[in-house]
């Protein structure tokens, strides 16, 4: 939507649809909704005034007024939910965030967005340092311009690396030619290459230099986070003390848990200031598994990640992740030893698979939005609907189906 254009509802009676007319300069719109979860509060009845893409007011409709000028979208039958933040995710709509190229990362951004993603950490696979910094280089370019649009789409928050500090025991489908062990000369490069824009370092806690590698990117503000691990129980805990405080896809390419040896898995379940990402798609991690991290870490303590690569959002069939390829058959995706390869998941699928299990609506709308924020230290801004924090809104239907998306303010076409 161009800036200062006017958004002109019309709705059908028995439709969930919404038309706009753009033809009239306006940057205030109210939101009216059958009730908004923010979701620390539910709010019924509720009105979200945005103006210039930001959140001005909000609460129960009866008791704000429409302000001259500005233009009210009725929503009445649904659920107004902050937009979702994905931490982990390597692609979609047939790209990859390891091209590094605006056409690339716009096209990842504006499939997920469909789904209800307004925010997501662009995640690289194991590559070549070259590679890996030219990708990093181009993401982070793409990151100092990508407001300079009038179009609707999720905005890259950052950058994950996901490798090349990673177990040969428990790399998944990353290529093992590239996997390094963990420097502190080659983390500065990685670092310097993402212009500030570093968020998340995945690593294996147990590998000789984690230690130092950890401290380094922790003291720069860079969330750590235990995955692709092999560490033992008393490895990862002395890595959550020296400030590892987020666990990577759980279960998925870590240390098996058992009861003599709990690994990594137990020292994530057991310790409080440990996030944990999962991967509920159904395949990654089977039900009994999930109920039990869900009930050891409780709803505050869980994020809910796609882990998606270029084939979200598309057909089966071949797609690449990094450098190699990967097949989809069933919306699986498995590289040619049969690994699993990440995943064509959508972060508003993982919502109705969690509510599915039993869980509360408004804990699971926080496993996708407030829980990856917080992690992220931008709670303010994103993943609430608060005053000050951006329009990001998703619109569900009784069914938990995303009928409307607004980024920034801006409505998908």
């Amino acid at each position: 939507m161009r800036a200062g254009l006017r958004l002109r509802p019309f709705c059908f009676c028995g439709s969930r649809d919404f038309r706009y007319d753009v033809s009239l300069p306006m940057t205030t719109i109210l939101l009216h909704t059958a009730r908004a979860l923010t979701p620390a509060t539910e709010i019924l009845d509720a009105g979200i005034l945005i103006r210039d893409g930001v959140i001005e007011a909000i609460g129960p409709r009866q008791g704000m007024s429409l302000p001259g000028g500005a233009q009210e979208v009725s929503a009445r039958e649904q659920t107004a939910i902050p937009g979702f933040v994905d931490v982990h995710i390597h692609g979609a709509g047939g790209h990859d965030v390891m091209e590094g190229t605006e056409e690339a990362l716009a096209a990842v951004a504006c499939t997920v967005a469909k789904h209800g993603t307004t925010s997501f950490v662009a995640t690289t696979v194991t590559a070549s340092p070259e590679d890996t910094c030219r990708s990093v280089e181009g993401i982070a370019r793409y990151i100092s311009t990508q407001h300079e649009t009038d179009e609707a789409r999720a905005d890259v928050l950052g950058i994950h690396y996901e490798g090349p500090f990673i177990s040969p025991a428990r790399r998944g489908v990353h290529p093992v030619e590239w996997i390094q062990l963990p420097s502190a000369e080659l983390l500065e490069k990685l670092f310097h290459a993402a212009s500030g824009n570093a968020r998340i370092l995945t690593i294996a806690p147990e590998l000789l230099g984690a230690a130092p590698c950890i401290d380094a990117a922790h003291k720069a503000g860079v969330v750590v986070a235990m995955g692709h691990t092999d560490a033992t129980y008393e490895q990862a805990r002395a890595a959550i003390a020296r400030g590892a405080h987020h666990a990577v896809h759980v279960y998925n390419a870590m240390r098996p848990f058992s009861h003599r040896d709990s690994g990594v898995i137990g020292a994530v379940l057991t310790s409080p200031e440990v996030t944990a990402e999962l991967i509920a798609d159904g395949v990654h991690v089977e039900e009994a598994a999930m109920r039990l991290l869900l009930q050891a870490k409780g709803a505050g303590c869980v994020i809910l990640v796609s882990d998606g690569i270029s084939a979200t959002g598309m057909p089966d069939g071949k797609y690449m992740l990094g450098k190699f390829e990967v097949t989809v058959s069933g919306g699986v995706c498995r590289n040619a030893e049969g690994r699993l390869a990440g995943s064509t998941l959508t972060l508003d699928r993982a919502l109705r698979n969690i509510v599915g299990l039993g869980v509360p609506l408004v804990d699971a709308v926080g496993m996708l939005t407030v829980n990856p924020a917080t992690l992220l230290g931008i709670e303010f801004k994103k993943g609430a609907l608060r005053i000050g924090a951006d329009a990001d809104i998703v619109l569900l239907d009784e069914g938990l189906q995303v009928t409307n998306v607004w980024a920034r303010g801006m409505p998908l076409d």
